[in-house]
């Protein structure tokens, strides 16, 4: 008897290949697709700040060359403007006015955040998050509000400031009168508006740092400064020198806060007894209409001094916290 074999059905066929250029141009436009699409998606911040930003910065550059009106008469005198800064004692006197209320301002806030930030990392404090959205509402309240509240608080005749330094048998201050007593006053708004702000971005530096290292140092009986000290500041380095650097730069940008304590007078004060350098820049390109030129002189003035001061902090910072 014959035993009939039987057969396997034949493989299925491959599905035709896709010719070769067809191919080759669906792998060139993978290729292009992973090159170039990145900067397709972060274009519109760059046209955006190219509008916006550099375009402006350029602008005042090629303006601070120019005996420039806002009439549009203009004609080039080099660097006639950078060298006339030298003697302008107003531009002087707006660059001691800023460094003196950004060191009143700036330092004092950054200490009250740092120790804030660690107090509201604690585990032991309780209602901490009512607590961090407390911190966090000065920076929301509106500029004018608080120089309505704070301009009642520092009133020469029935100011509350005045009042209670009467109780210890100190005389009323004057505080828009003198030097030390307007930056003394318009730091206070300063502080009591960004403290909150900076307080926050300490903490949520401090919370990525890891729980293990504190629970290692308290084995080894490290008490609560000592992990301040060698654990906190050192992890918190990266987070702390960008606080800086922004304080820096608003500190030395300041105009809103002295502006409307002076009650809208751009010299700030009878004397310019705190008239920084941006409202001086603003008197000069926006409210004299002959010396645009030169007021962007002292906008480049000011942001060369601004990124010197926020590299030696990056620096001083860096090396302090190590």
């Amino acid at each position: 008897m014959s035993l009939s074999a039987t057969t396997a059905p034949p493989p299925p066929a491959a599905p035709p290949r896709p010719p070769a250029a067809r191919r080759s141009r669906s792998h060139k436009l993978t290729r292009l697709d992973l090159k170039y699409s990145p900067y397709l998606y972060i274009a519109p911040f760059f046209l955006v700040f190219g509008v916006f930003g550099l375009y402006p910065m350029l602008r005042t550059a090629w303006m601070s060359l120019h005996d420039w009106n806002l009439i549009g008469d203009h004609s080039f005198i080099g660097f006639d403007n950078y060298t006339r800064l030298v003697t302008d004692e107003y531009f002087w006197n707006a660059t001691l006015n800023t460094f003196g209320i950004f060191l009143l301002s700036t330092v004092p806030q950054l200490l009250i955040a740092l120790f804030l930030a660690n107090l509201l990392n604690r585990t032991f404090l309780r209602a901490r998050t009512l607590f961090r959205m407390a911190i966090f509402m000065p920076n929301v309240v509106s500029v004018a509000a608080v120089a309505i509240v704070f301009g009642m608080l520092f009133q020469r005749d029935f100011g509350v400031i005045n009042w209670v330094l009467g109780l210890v048998g100190v005389n009323p201050v004057d505080w828009d009168a003198e030097r030390w007593s307007s930056w003394t006053a318009v730091a206070s708004m300063v502080n009591w508006r960004w403290t909150g702000y900076n307080t926050l971005i300490l903490l949520a530096g401090m919370q990525a740092i890891p729980r293990d290292l504190y629970e290692a140092a308290e084995l080894d009986g490290a008490g609560q400064w000592t992990q301040f000290w060698r654990i906190t500041l050192p992890m918190l380095t990266p987070t702390f020198v960008f606080v800086v650097i922004l304080s820096t730069i608003g500190g030395l940008q300041l105009f809103t806060e002295p502006l409307v304590f002076a009650n809208g007078n751009i010299i700030g004060g009878d004397q310019r007894e705190f008239q920084t350098l941006a409202m001086y820049m603003y008197e000069l390109g926006i409210e004299n209409l002959n010396t645009a030129g030169y007021g962007a002189a002292v906008a480049w003035a000011m942001f060369l001094m601004i990124a010197l001061v926020s590299l030696v902090n990056f620096l001083l910072v860096r090396r302090t916290v190590k």
